[in-house]
């Protein structure tokens, strides 16, 4: 595919990643205005905040924070640190946590993987200190793992001192940044996600019920965690899935159990009927060549480091255009990974996105002959260039 030819169908193609305020059509109503101290709307396939009030806003997140407490359990079973059917001994400390729980008891032996279940499900206290307790030794330690953790999801607005969310002036997290650990949870392991649709958990004769009221009401929401302190308010975190695009609502500080459902829906309402989400190319997918010099081939293969995904208002799509630049006299050695062009995309002539193209293979430096043939031809190129 040629350059002229890859950029007009690139138009079609590219990721918006910025507020879709400056692509709203004409007749697309305002965002709702939720009763809520903070919310964010995002996609999770390309991360694209559609809609949100006081998103960076340090906020207690209540047991919102058991997203993170869980988001570490299932990445130590990934990692092979931890087994699904490894016994936990219950301490009298994680016993003695106050606020919900799951009703374990003091000195029994309960696997990960119901403590799992009773943190997502039942928003277990006791669970959650009995499992971080079983990682990392204590309540203090698994906390310095869940603030590198926010570190490397790049939550630039928390920070966590216990894995239950009991309050804690230290304590903090943002809407935006626990709709980024949503579609961490999301995307890294489907498997252990399904757990957050589950409604209910029976543990020690005591069927709770999931406090997420919109698995009931809506059967597109699949999770994903629901939270409440005086100090925090009705917080809440809920993905839902229409016609492929899914979507994460994040709701702090809201009034009731009722109204953190109510807001939720408003949210998810507003972002499918008035926003689209597709994939069109994989990341690694190749979209060009570009001529190379000295190497020991005169091409190299141009792609995307990341998926080419957009998300914008329904019927914006046509009013994009794109266009492709290579460097110019790009030299080898080339390593894999090396950016060797740029995307730009504009919007009536203003630059709205740009992204790196990258070498998808490595080319070597050719031989001396090569190397030499390719010097004459450049010096020429430049005469008469």
């Amino acid at each position: 595919m040629n350059i002229t030819t890859f950029a007009k169908r690139l138009c079609l193609l590219v990721p918006l990643l910025l507020s879709p305020a400056a692509f709203a059509a004409e007749m697309m109503p305002s965002p709702p205005q939720l009763a809520a101290k903070a919310y964010v709307l995002m996609d999770a396939s390309s991360g694209n905040v559609l809609v949100e009030n006081n998103g960076d806003q340090r906020l207690p997140p209540a047991s919102l924070t058991k997203l993170m407490t869980a988001y570490i359990a299932t990445l130590e079973i990934r990692r092979g640190q931890i087994g699904e059917n490894d016994p936990v001994t219950v301490s009298e400390n994680a016993w003695r946590t106050g606020g919900s729980r799951m009703f374990i008891k003091v000195g029994s032996q309960v696997t990960v993987s119901d403590l799992l279940h009773g943190i997502i499900i039942q928003s277990g206290n006791d669970a959650s200190v009995a499992l971080a307790e079983h990682i990392a030794g204590s309540e203090d330690a698994f906390a310095d793992m869940m603030n590198k953790t926010v570190a490397d999801l790049g939550m630039t607005n928390s920070h966590f001192m216990n894995p239950t969310g009991l309050p804690n002036p230290e304590h903090y997290s943002s809407a935006h940044d626990m709709a980024v650990l949503a579609r961490a949870i999301i995307h890294e392991d489907p498997a252990h996600y399904a757990i957050y649709s589950q409604k209910e958990f029976f543990w020690n004769g005591i069927k709770q019920p999931n406090r997420n009221l919109l698995l009931w009401r809506d059967k597109t929401v699949d999770g994903l965690k629901t939270g409440h302190t005086d100090e925090a308010g009705y917080c809440m975190v809920s993905s839902a899935v229409r016609d492929g695009m899914r979507l994460i609502a994040v709701v702090f500080g809201t009034n009731s159990e009722v109204a953190r459902a109510a807001e939720t829906q408003k949210l998810l309402t507003y972002g499918f009927r008035f926003f689209e989400t597709q994939t069109f190319y994989q990341k690694g997918a190749e979209l060009a060549q570009a001529p190379v010099w000295k190497g020991t081939t005169n091409q190299v293969k141009a792609g995307l480091a990341q998926d080419l995904t957009m998300t914008l208002p329904k019927g914006q799509l046509k009013k994009l255009a794109a266009s492709m630049t290579m460097t110019p006299q790009l030299m080898a050695p080339i390593a894999k990974g090396d950016v060797i062009g740029k995307v730009e995309v504009k919007l009536d002539d203003k630059v709205v996105h740009s992204a790196d193209l990258i070498a998808l293979d490595a080319v070597d430096e050719g031989g001396i002959f090569r190397r030499m043939w390719d010097s004459i031809r450049l010096f020429f190129y430049g005469l008469f260039n």
